[in-house]
Formats: C-alpha cells, structure tokens, sequence
C-alpha cells in the first residue's frame, strides 16, 4: 500500500505516516489488498478524501465510519458511490433533508466529488473494508490515524465545521475544540433512524451560515 496522499496532509500527518503503528497498518492492508477477498475501495481511490481536498482547503467535515462494503460502490469519500451507481438510502435521506433545507432538488448521482472540491473533508474513520462484511477492517489502526486528521484539522485550523450523524460520529466530539469550530450534531440518515431527528436538522443551512460569518464562502451542496 502506497501512502499516495496529498502534499500538504502529508506534510501535516508526517509524524503519523512515519510511525510505527501506521507501517504495521500499511504492510496488514497492504497484505489484505493481495488476499483472496476483494478490499474496497480499490487501492487508487484509499485516499481519495484528502486528494480531494487538501489540508489548506478544509472547511467541513462530515464524518462516516466505513466505506461501502459493496461492489462498485466505495471510492474513499464518505457517504458518495461513483457516477452511475444507485444512490445509497443514506445519502438519498442526506438529498432530501438538502431540498428541505436550501431548496436544492433531489439529484440523480451519488458522486460527492464535487463537495470534497469545495472542502468538504468526507473521511470514513476506517478507510478500508472486505467485500461484504461490514466492520472487518475496524481495529487494524484506520481508527488511530483518522482521530490524528481529525485531531490536527481542529488543533492546526479556525472556524471548521464538523457534521457529526449518528452515536459513532458523536464520540469523536472529543477531538475538537468547539471554542474555534462548530460542531453539528444530528441522527444518522440512515432510513432506521433519519426519522428521530435527521430531517429537520437544518444542517446545510447553519452551515453555510456559519461559513459566512466567518468570512468563508458557503458550499454549493
């Protein structure tokens, strides 16, 4: 596994890159990559969240725990499935709390490139999963290294806003300073609990509110 990720996370995350428990992650994902069972996603996109959207561009970050588990559907950002793929129940509840919010329709492609480029950081706390079997990559390490991004983005940068859906999100409130960024925090959209107070969270406009005001452009979701 080649740590193939953007220059300046890799110069913010040299400490963890070059750490012991991060070359023990990489030679377990690099053999997992190599193994019988498919690994999503496919090696070139494992770092695509922060390709996407550099350490310097950051302005939001909406948290998830693993990449789908499906095929075709995993390429590294949160939430998103490439172009043509059918659009996951979450992100489509994700849709529709955005129409209800801001007015903006219901789209068509799950592709969430277009957010990451604006500076959304969309970072599942492991980055990696087997074909089908949701969960197997949790405690490799993906956990460690993904509490350090979150970690130095709240240590290192002002007025960012972190969207945190659902319990597992939540326990990474910790990690941020809330006296320099806004924390949102809401259910998670999946269909089994979007109803107990996802919709209606209003999170795309507080957002771009809180953008605002902090002198920031607001994000065309």
């Amino acid at each position: 596994m080649d740590t193939q990720i953007e220059k300046s996370w890799k110069k913010v995350l040299d400490s963890e890159l070059n750490s012991p428990y991060f070359k023990d992650l990489k030679s377990k994902i690099r053999a997992a990559y190599l193994g019988a069972e498919n690994v999503f996603p496919p090696p070139e996109f494992l770092f695509n969240a922060f390709n996407l959207c550099s350490f310097d561009e950051v302005r939001v970050v909406i948290l998830g725990q693993d990449p789908y588990h499906g095929r075709g559907q995993a390429h590294g950002l949160s939430f998103s499935v490439l172009d043509g793929i059918r659009v996951p129940p979450s992100l489509k509840n994700i849709y529709k709390e955005i129409e209800s919010d801001i007015g903006t329709p219901v789209r068509d492609s799950g592709n969430l490139e277009a957010w990451a480029k604006q500076g959304v950081l969309l970072l599942n706390a492991t980055l990696t999963v087997l074909e089908g079997k949701p969960g197997s990559h949790q405690g490799l390490g993906w956990e460690q290294f993904t509490d350090s991004v979150i970690k130095k983005i709240s240590d290192e940068k002002e007025s960012v806003v972190f969207l945190l859906w659902g319990k597992f999100a939540q326990a990474k409130e910790e990690l941020i300073d809330e006296s320099k960024h806004l924390v949102l925090k809401a259910p998670h959209p999946s269909p089994f609990s979007a109803h107990s107070g996802f919709f209606g969270c209003k999170h795309f406009n507080k957002t771009n509110e809180y953008l605002i005001n902090s002198g920031q452009k607001p994000i065309v979701w």
